[in-house]
């Protein structure tokens, strides 16, 4: 099964694919996109996803080749995969330097990966489309980027589930 789970700033896509994963699933990866950092919040959010998972998790921390993470003899292994979250990882693409097409290639490259992945894999993303327009162009660069991102993935999951006050709405296919 390959998994896209949706919605916006706490809506609880990330807790309802960790616990997804966690009632299903022994051997189970964690593929962090959030670099750490000197902002103390971005520490605090770190640590509290980590004690949220408990031994069973694997925790892999990759902010820009997702594809060759997913490629990793340890992540090969486990019954499942999380990715959280690909909004932050667009993020860190944009940051590193890439240019659209590349970010582009990058996001092909994923979907080719999860869609030849052997075991499970939970994608979670951030609905940026829905608030007002970035007024920067830097701003609107980046949402244009990660709404594409999330078209291209939607293409090669099933379910796609969109979140809101912790309640899932299946956009596609059936509630896993």
């Amino acid at each position: 099964m390959k998994m896209l789970v949706l919605g916006g700033c706490r809506s609880g896509k990330s807790r309802f694919a960790e616990q997804w994963l966690a009632n299903r699933f022994e051997r189970k990866v964690f593929i962090a996109t959030m670099r750490p950092s000197d902002d103390p919040e971005v520490g605090w959010r770190i640590a509290l996803h980590r004690r949220e998972r408990d031994e069973r998790w694997l925790t892999v921390e990759e902010p820009l080749d997702l594809a060759a993470a997913l490629a990793r003899p340890s992540v090969i292994e486990a019954e499942a995969v999380l990715i959280d979250c690909l909004t932050l990882w667009i993020s860190n693409l944009l940051l590193h330097g890439l240019d659209d097409r590349a970010i582009e290639e990058e996001v092909r490259n994923l979907a080719q990966a999860v869609r030849a992945a052997g075991q499970t894999v939970v994608l979670v993303a951030n609905e940026v489309g829905l608030g007002v327009v970035p007024d920067s162009p830097l701003g609107r660069r980046f949402r244009d980027l990660a709404g594409w991102t999330n078209q291209r993935l939607a293409e090669v999951c099933e379910p796609v589930l969109f979140l809101a006050a912790g309640l899932p709405l299946v956009l596609k296919g059936e509630m896993p």
